[in-house]
């Protein structure tokens, strides 16, 4: 029963499961649904699901990483607390959430300084850290796009 709970936070409901586009960015999108459909730009709420994430992310991870091996690509946990990272303080709007979406997605495929180093870190720790890292440099460049649309376009 433990083993079926891990694969089941772990691979973000199985939606990490099956071909097709990359796993990370089909295992984000519950999360992304599940902020903006529900949360719809609650600030506390945001806050308390990158928080709470986080720290599940590194348990589950570390677990999971016992069955499927280190950073398998059916562990997308860590994608969905990198997702609640880039969305806090972001107006809630479809067009900025999806605008948020895009650019972690692209943030944590390329992996930008320091989010490469991060990845190194052991176990759940590292597995999780990138995704950390990759949405707080999602959630600042997603603040300065609105911006610049708001102000200059």
């Amino acid at each position: 029963m433990k083993q079926f709970a891990i694969k089941l936070l772990a691979s973000g409901f199985f939606t990490s499961y099956g071909r097709g586009f990359y796993p990370g960015s089909r295992g984000t999108i519950p999360a992304w649904l599940l902020a903006y459909l529900f949360l719809r730009g609650n600030l506390s709420g945001t806050i308390a699901c990158a928080l709470g994430f986080t720290i599940l992310s590194i348990y589950i991870s570390s677990e999971a990483e016992k069955i499927w091996g280190h950073d398998a690509k059916k562990i997308v946990i860590d994608e969905w607390a990198g997702m609640f990272v880039t969305l806090i303080m972001v107006p809630y709007s479809l067009f900025n959430y999806g605008l948020a979406f895009v650019i972690f997605r692209l943030a944590d495929a390329v992996k930008i300084w320091p989010a490469n180093i991060a990845e190194k870190l052991p176990g759940g720790w590292g597995i999780t850290a990138d995704d950390i890292v990759a949405g707080i440099q999602s959630c600042l460049l997603t603040h300065f796009v609105i911006f610049v649309i708001n102000n200059y376009l």
